[in-house]
């Protein structure tokens, strides 16, 4: 149900407006605690923000400070977000997996007053800078933690606190006020304080009520992180239409979760896609006989999928078929619910969309950034205006523009404030016009819709005069089950080479397959009979590349890029310059 009906609105204002719509009893948000599924309804919710937001004022927190969080995805981490937000501070959300010397920047930066955690790793990784962070006057532990007030200890401080204290700081707060500062974790250089307000969150959130359609029955599984803009703002969104919210245990207990939860719908990465088109292959590799047979076509039927309904007769009934003897399989080990799977972070390959679509368990894909709220265009399930291998057609409330150098401009209520005490950097991106230069090369096509087609800093130049997109380049050998991921090096160099971190899952198949053991990953990737058969992927996949552009030489890896080490970001995006200083020396030896 559409709730939106164009009020101005402050981010907590939703909770009310369900309220009103649903009662106090409609579960929104779900977790595991102690092994078991604990739901929280709307009224379990106010409650909790109301007493948070009281004790943030009996600590002296006033509107405009600053109010950090750096926890796990939980039910907790909404409740403290809206708490803050509701008396006018400003939360600033930290991934929990940022460095030592990132929560100091950060937290000084931000001049935060009050810090939320959850975990012992965590209290661990702050515990010895907290000395060099002198505006934090208190760090809170969600969860019970020796040293640490914990959240129900905190909450009680403002149980004497008078109601109507709360109400007025409610009453002052504006739209365009503040809302939140997000550092990016960036592919480069040092984090930017991105500054959101009420209103660009919410008129995102307007703005995807009418290209996805929700009832109060929809079950949504969340896993990425909430400190993302992604995921928070997607939550908001489905939160807004009336479904209920369950969090991800852990990392790796996630398609557990989901066989448990069995959602509707849940918002991923290409990573996790590539996982699961994986595991799909792996699965058909241990067939015999007929049985793998039909496997394989099914597999192929759903490559040619399309996703402008233009199927013919003969191929709607082959899928029926492939449905009954494979695809109902597949679904089966995710829930059997799956509806809508909604794609962000960055591009996933064409015929992983396909398939999975083929599957009716449609890839609808999106593109933005933190600066934009985020979401810039969208395929839409509910308005049928799909086109895989785009990321769909920009949202209602943002214009969107192809600049001469081919980058993508948008401009709309959804673009942020600027950078946080940085107006240098704010000028660099938001030109004379309002249109925020989002750094992704893209185009439009005839009907509309959106392809990203790479970075502009990303392309270089090779010795020969040819650029190189390495995005492109790296995109073509992930099709590749063999590849797990990729970097893509060259510049100023005579041809195009690159790392590789093989699927070790698949590989050792093959390899078992072939009568090859091996002690230990490193072990196996120095093996010429594995680094001929990459080899042969590598070669097979160039064909689809310009001369240029084929991965001339490759070194493959025994570990896969880190976010610990700050080789990728959260959402898996990889931080080229990092790798390349990481990985120098193996990067020369593919040039000498």
């Amino acid at each position: 149900m559409v709730i939106y009906d164009g009020t101005p609105l402050r981010t907590f204002d939703i909770l009310t407006k369900l309220e009103g719509l649903y009662g106090k009893e409609k579960p929104i948000l779900s977790a595991k605690e102690n092994g078991e599924w604990r739901l929280y309804t709307l009224g379990e919710a106010r409650d909790t923000i109301d007493r948070i937001s009281r004790a943030l004022l009996a600590m002296g927190i006033q509107k405009g400070d600053r109010v950090a969080i750096s926890s796990r995805n939980c039910p907790q981490w909404n409740f403290i977000d809206w708490a803050i937000q509701q008396i006018g501070a400003v939360t600033v959300p930290l991934y929990t997996t940022i460095s030592e010397n990132d929560y100091k920047y950060n937290l000084n930066h931000s001049e935060s007053k009050l810090l939320f955690i959850y975990g012992q790793n965590i209290y661990r990784k702050i515990q010895s800078i907290m000395e060099e962070i002198p505006t934090v006057q208190k760090v809170i532990s969600i969860v019970e933690l020796e040293g640490l007030t914990c959240l129900d200890d905190f909450m009680a401080l403002g149980d004497q606190t008078d109601p109507q204290l709360l109400e007025q700081a409610k009453s002052a707060v504006d739209r365009y006020d503040l809302a939140t500062v997000i550092y990016t974790s960036g592919t480069t250089g040092t984090p930017k304080g991105v500054m959101l307000t009420h209103d660009n969150l919410t008129s995102n959130t307007k703005c995807l009520d009418t290209l996805f359609y929700v009832d109060d029955h929809v079950k949504f599984f969340s896993y990425l992180p909430l400190s993302h803009i992604f995921e928070r703002q997607v939550v908001l969104a489905y939160l807004n239409l009336g479904a209920t919210v369950y969090y991800a245990e852990n990392m790796a207990t996630i398609v557990n979760d989901i066989g448990e939860v069995k959602p509707h719908v849940f918002t991923t990465i290409p990573r996790l896609l590539e996982k699961i088109h994986a595991n799909i292959l792996l699965k058909g590799k241990k067939l015999k006989g007929f049985e793998k047979m039909v496997f394989n076509w099914a597999i192929r039927l759903g490559y040619q999928f399309s996703d402008t309904h233009q199927n013919s007769r003969c191929y709607n009934w082959k899928l029926r078929i492939a449905d009954k003897l494979v695809y109902s399989k597949v679904r089966e080990g995710l829930g059997n619910n799956i509806e809508v799977i909604i794609l962000g972070g960055a591009t996933v390959q064409t015929k992983i969309s396909k398939l999975l679509t083929a599957m009716k368990m449609p890839v609808m894909e999106g593109y933005g950034l933190t600066e934009t709220s985020p979401v810039i265009a969208v395929n839409s399930p509910v308005t049928r205006k799909i086109k895989i291998g785009t990321v769909g057609l920009p949202v209602n409330n943002v214009d969107v523009k192809i600049s001469e150098q081919g980058e993508i401009l948008a401009k709309g209520s959804t673009i942020m404030k600027g950078y946080y005490k940085w107006p240098e950097a704010t000028a660099e991106v938001i030109d004379s016009e309002g249109f925020f230069h989002t750094g992704d090369r893209g185009e439009i096509d005839e009907e509309g819709f959106l392809r990203i087609t790479g970075r502009v800093k990303e392309i270089f130049k090779t010795s020969m005069g040819k650029y190189i997109s390495p995005t492109l380049v790296e995109n073509t050998m992930l099709e590749s089950p063999f590849i797990n991921s990729i970097i893509v090096v060259g510049e100023n160099q005579k041809f195009a080479g690159a790392l590789i971190v093989p699927n070790f899952d698949q590989l050792g198949l093959w390899c078992r397959d072939n009568h090859l053991t091996f002690i230990s990953n490193n072990e196996m990737i120095e093996d010429k009979t594995v680094i001929n058969h990459i080899r042969k992927e590598v070669d097979r996949l160039n064909k689809n590349l310009g001369d240029y552009e084929r991965v001339m030489r490759f070194k493959l890896i025994a570990n896969d890029f880190s976010a610990e080490k700050g080789e990728v970001t959260s959402t898996m995006k990889i931080r080229r310059s990092v790798i390349q200083e990481h990985y120098k020396e193996l990067i020369e030896e593919l040039f000498v």
